[in-house]
């Protein structure tokens, strides 16, 4: 099972399993809302067939019917890192996030008002050839760093793309406090993540 991560507790315990609905497991992270799932992925002599998504066990595990409107792909080199980025306005966004190429470090943070977890983040290595992802809820800001030479990151969105809705929140926000895998070494940020205020500064979903 892959290592989870937050900015409260830096646990290695396993966490109950959520729900099955082979070939797919679901597992809620430290921030129970945000889950990781791990399909099953079957190889042979050919090569390897998974699958990617399952209506009714993501419907199962969340607690009602996710609905995607757009499926988005990034392609980002070594030492990228995107984020953080949420989207206001109604319907709000939720997304299913894996890497299918390489291997990255990706990160939930809770923007929700009032909630129990609020300003707290969870980490999880999605990869090619684990082939976990994350799903992120509405109401949270989404980030990932690449680790491998190149990384392709897909999306499922539940809300389409609104530049105009964009928001950022600082990758680097002490009271978030996120420990990304960077080595010690400045990330590559686009100018507008450079410029992201932190959790005190932004809009609020």
């Amino acid at each position: 099972m892959n290592r989870i991560v937050d900015g409260i507790a830096d646990s290695t315990a396993p966490r109950p399993r959520l729900a099955t609905i082979a070939p797919m497991q679901i597992t809620p992270t430290a921030i129970p809302d945000v889950l990781l799932l791990q399909p099953q992925r079957h190889d042979d002599e050919r090569g390897f067939v998974i699958e990617r998504w399952q209506r009714q066990a993501l419907d199962a595990a969340v607690g009602r019917e996710v609905i995607f409107v757009q499926h988005n792909q990034s392609r980002s080199r070594r030492g990228v890192l995107r984020g953080l980025h949420y989207q206001l306005g109604s319907p709000p966004q939720g997304k299913l996030v894996w890497a299918a190429q390489g291997r990255v470090f990706d990160v939930a943070v809770d923007l929700r008002r009032g909630s129990p977890s609020f300003g707290r983040w969870v980490g999880a290595e999605l990869s090619a050839d684990n082939g976990c992802q994350l799903w992120i809820p509405p109401g949270f800001a989404h980030g990932f760093y690449v680790l491998s030479e190149s990384a392709d990151v897909d999306y499922k969105l539940t809300a389409s793309f609104d530049s105009a809705q964009q928001h950022n929140l600082r990758w680097d926000d002490a009271g978030v406090g996120i420990t990304w895998p960077t080595g010690g070494t400045a990330p590559l940020l686009s100018a507008r993540d450079a410029a992201a205020p932190g959790l005190h500064e932004i809009k609020l979903p």
